[in-house]
């Protein structure tokens, strides 16, 4: 286990580096201001799969959608690739992939894929070798000409990961995409971004609240405290990618599982303890996800 460390200056081997960052939703001291993060670092290293664990309303998404430029820190930085993030999306080095499906019903799932890689400039000539490619390495080839509604949940995730694949992004931002999925499915998704992983070298931030699955698929975990939001401990896994499912049996899997939840349980207790107390901090969840300071 490693203790929380100040980010330096994104370089060689840094994908993603964040520096000092702070959130906060509505004007200081007035009655419905959030202070969702608070003087947050992390480095990311490039090919590395990070997963933020933390309890609900910690700013775990926040921080994710300020790494990938959906709004601007309060104070601080992201660094992505060297560049600053300025509060606007790197659609050329950022991929998302969010809990709920972003596709488009009323196109095919092969129609959904033009559209990402014509918004990402790629040729036309290229568009159906490179969706096929990527729904192949998901085992989604078959679906290409379905459409969304005729996909289980957890085919829809399969189909979005398989894009976050295809528009050839270094980095992808994963925002529990397998929260919605029975655990059978998830352990089977989880094995594929395990398998991607190791393929691609692509660099991973993934939110989660599934300890077993941060445990299964991280490099590392950086477990956050209660709001606000700040890096507790980062926990060092060690496994290399692919992992098997035999890893879940080991007892080191177990050991590094009841470390994480040692470390999340009093800031469970202090998110629960808030949420009684309006007056407290944490406030409450109402309406986190609408207003960028939910997970």
């Amino acid at each position: 286990m490693n203790a929380p460390h100040n980010s330096q200056a994104a370089g060689d081997g840094i994908a993603i580096s964040v520096r000092n960052i702070t959130q906060r939703f509505g004007e200081e001291g007035s009655a419905g201001s959030v202070l969702a993060l608070d003087d947050v670092s992390l480095d990311v290293k490039r090919g590395e799969f990070v997963c933020l664990l933390g309890p609900s309303g910690c700013g775990k998404s926040t921080l994710l959608n300020i790494i990938g430029g959906l709004f601007r820190p309060t104070q601080g930085e992201a660094i992505v690739a060297s560049r600053p993030v300025v509060g606007a999306p790197h659609p050329d080095k950022i991929a998302f992939v969010f809990q709920e499906s972003t596709l488009f019903p009323w196109y095919t799932v092969m129609e959904n894929f033009h559209i990402a890689l014509k918004f990402q400039g790629v040729a036309r000539s290229e568009w159906d070798d490179r969706a096929m490619e990527a729904l192949r390495a998901v085992g989604m080839a078959s679906f290409a000409r379905h459409y969304p509604e005729q996909l289980s949940v957890g085919m829809r995730q399969r189909v979005n990961m398989a894009r976050g694949i295809c528009v050839g992004t270094e980095i992808l931002l994963m925002d529990e995409p397998f929260a919605a999925l029975d655990e059978q499915t998830r352990m089977v998704l989880g094995e594929d971004l395990s398998q991607l992983l190791a393929k691609t070298g692509k660099t991973i931030v993934f939110v989660t609240h599934s300890l077993a699955e941060a445990v299964f698929l991280s490099d590392r975990i950086a477990v956050m405290t209660a709001r606000p939001g700040k890096i507790k401990t980062i926990i060092d896994v060690n496994e290399a990618h692919p992992r098997s499912p035999d890893f879940m049996l080991e007892p080191r899997f177990s050991q590094l599982r009841n470390e994480c939840y040692a470390l999340l349980r009093d800031e469970i207790r202090r998110t629960m303890a808030a949420q009684r107390d309006p007056q407290g901090e944490p406030q409450g969840d109402a309406n986190e996800s609408t207003a960028g300071a939910g997970a």
